[in-house]
């Protein structure tokens, strides 16, 4: 195998369709039942929604390809080894089940199902699913990004152009940036247009994807929350670099990451963190 085919990303795409409408979206706003808990610390939450949704779409992922490496978010909070066999498989899966968990506890619509195929530390395809608005970011490595949805409506993505730093708008993480950068960072923020955090990567990436925002900062850095977009942001023509520079991969989990229209923008943002 060399990539996936546009039939099996749209056959792994119905898989995640299917765990939002049967374990995510009965789950939404029912604030007594749907099981909040914390994991690393209270910003860092879990519900059963999150548990069931990783089981059906893990289930799903090894029905279509049995001999495939499954590391989802939750599955790694228990066993962390899984991340260190990214690198090597042959064909690995990351998967978040909800990507914004706050947000869902919270009751707000406004978190995704995403889901990215690994060959060889490779990303090749990837999913961003929109539960609420049932559509999709698609990404083929090499063969473009596009929005689509069930019914089969295709529209391509592509970045927004790149424009000075004052006009600039998007999502500046800095929650986990290490000490000066976050503090160069926070009184930087002045210089740009405006800054937002949706607490989810899922529809920043996608905000990203289709033009109506130019850049994005993260700091943490695990395989479900970027290499879906990532992958969606390059292939619409965007420019990414880790904050050292270097090129991103989902094999590391530290270094950071700026997403811009092109090299020049993401120069003019890291000189921002300093």
């Amino acid at each position: 195998m060399t990539g996936l085919s546009a039939v099996q990303l749209r056959a792994l795409w119905q898989v995640l369709r299917d765990a939002g409408q049967q374990e995510v979206l009965p789950r939404f706003r029912q604030f007594d039942s749907c099981g909040v808990r914390t994991k690393s610390g209270p910003l860092d939450l879990v519900t059963d929604a999150d548990e069931a949704a990783e089981r059906a779409i893990t289930a799903g992922i090894l029905k279509l390809f049995p001999h495939a490496l499954v590391v989802g978010e939750e599955a790694t909070a228990a066993d962390p080894s899984l991340l260190d066999r990214i690198r090597d498989a042959d064909l690995a899966f990351v998967l978040d089940p909800i990507d914004g968990t706050a947000n869902f506890a919270a009751g707000l619509p406004l978190f995704g199902v995403m889901a990215a195929a690994i060959m060889r530390g490779e990303i090749v395809a990837s999913i961003i699913h929109d539960p609420i608005g049932d559509d999709a970011a698609l990404a083929l490595r090499g063969e473009g990004a596009w929005m689509e949805t069930p019914a089969g409506r295709c529209t391509d993505l592509k970045v927004a152009p790149s424009v000075p730093l004052a006009q600039m708008t998007g999502a500046f993480g800095w929650r986990y940036l290490p000490e000066p950068q976050r503090t160069n960072l926070l009184s930087s923020l002045p210089q740009v247009a405006t800054s937002w955090d949706y607490r989810n990567a899922a529809h920043e990436y996608r905000l990203l994807a289709q033009g109506f925002a130019h850049v994005a900062v993260f700091a943490r850095m695990m395989p479900w929350d970027h290499a879906p977009g990532w992958l969606i942001h390059r292939e619409a023509g965007g420019f990414s670099a880790r904050l050292d520079g270097s090129a991103y991969t989902p094999c590391e989990t530290t270094g950071g990451i700026i997403l811009a229209p092109d090299r020049a923008a993401w120069d003019l943002v890291r000189g921002l963190i300093g």
